[in-house]
């Protein structure tokens, strides 16, 4: 695969927005453009991070990187820099330059609904019952179930419209998928397939089956986040025809990840 084009930053920062929009932290706190993100509730990453949000801001790093710091130890989330094409290359040299830990490189990917192969797909009417999806998400990912308080916290705050959806057989959750219609744009979380049913189709099916619940409320563009290294969901998604429009990556101190 050939270099992909870095997208115009007015383009990024609709993505990013969007994704703060469809999937929301507990709070949010500014230190110039600097967005940071903490939530009591759930664990994840991207909903526990610093995102700089502004290239030419790039000013009192270190400062700045102890006041974050605060905030997470005062929830008890390991500080966590969450760095986009919007965030200064400052910003990076100066992590480096500490010795904070590079992981998790993850793409925003998207897809033009007018060319999703969606016309033919199942016909699903997403779930009302906020409980019922996480209890099927949890058991499909095969996590705590202590998660799942902190995942319907997430999905019952999410302002756009979300159609949560589950492939189930006879009782049993086979995948999931939560679709956030915002606007003209589709984003896609939580999707999952069961690890016994994998390579079935089911991912897809229901993939499918959320763009075109959402493309019938006029979305025009669907994307999603993936793991760069997440070879089996890259397939699909590629298969299905997303594309990469930019990355990100986290960072943390060295002490936090030895």
């Amino acid at each position: 695969m050939g270099i992909v084009p870095m997208p115009e930053l007015t383009t990024v920062r609709r993505f990013e927005a969007a994704g703060f929009r469809a999937w929301p932290a507990g709070s949010v706190h500014y230190d110039g453009a600097w967005a940071i993100r903490l939530t009591n509730g759930h664990p994840a990453k991207r909903l526990n991070s610093v995102n700089p949000l502004d290239p030419g801001d790039k000013s009192d790093i270190e400062a700045r990187l102890e006041r974050a710091a605060w905030r997470f130890g005062a929830v008890g989330r390991p500080l966590t820099m969450r760095l986009s094409p919007l965030a200064a290359k400052t910003i990076s040299e100066h992590l480096d330059g500490l010795g904070w830990s590079r992981f998790d490189e993850s793409m925003v990917m998207r897809l033009p609904l007018s060319e999703a192969a969606v016309d033919e797909a199942m016909d699903q009417i997403p779930m009302k019952d906020v409980g019922r999806f996480v209890g099927a998400a949890i058991a499909v990912r095969g996590q705590d179930a202590a998660l799942g308080l902190g995942l319907a916290g997430v999905i019952e705050a999410v302002e756009p419209e979300a159609g949560l959806f589950v492939l189930e057989q006879d009782g049993k959750p086979l995948a999931t998928a939560v679709c956030v219609h915002d606007g003209d744009l589709a984003g896609l979380f939580e999707i999952a397939t069961a690890a016994a049913e994998r390579g079935k189709g089911h991912g897809r099916r229901i993939v499918l089956s959320a763009l075109k619940w959402a493309r019938l409320r006029g979305a025009h563009t669907a994307w999603l986040q993936v793991e760069a290294g997440n070879a089996p969901a890259r397939k699909l998604y590629d298969g299905i025809g997303f594309s990469e429009l930019y990355r990100y990556h986290y960072r943390q101190p060295a002490d936090i990840q030895a």
